[in-house]
């Protein structure tokens, strides 16, 4: 299956994005299928080629949930935003014991 995502090339602490078509297994510095543009975040400047982004939706090709945004934001498709946020580690005041089914003991 086919995912457009987003590669990270640039310099430390100075992002810039290319927009990717690649398998979706693949390592994110693979080479990718083929290149749709660019994107960076401290300029906003954006690159697309809009044609080629629409042809690959079309073949069945899916957008990760942040270029999903940036498309809908560009006006490349319509439909809503997905909401993304940043993974967060477990909190530490969460025991073993609250995640145990009820009725169940904790092993001693």
């Amino acid at each position: 299956m086919l995912k457009i995502r987003f590669q990270r090339v640039g310099r430390k602490n100075d992002p810039a994005f290319r927009i990717v078509v690649t398998e979706r297994r693949s390592k994110p510095k693979s080479g990718g299928v083929e290149l749709l543009g660019s994107f960076h975040p401290k300029t906003k400047e954006t690159r697309l080629e809009v044609e080629r982004i629409r042809y690959w939706l079309s073949q069945g090709a899916e957008a990760s949930p942040r270029v999903h945004n940036l498309l809908v934001t560009k006006d490349v498709i319509q439909g809503p935003k997905i909401p993304v946020g940043r993974k967060t580690a477990p909190v530490a005041g969460t025991s073993a014991a609250s995640a145990l089914p009820e009725g169940a003991s904790p092993a001693a």
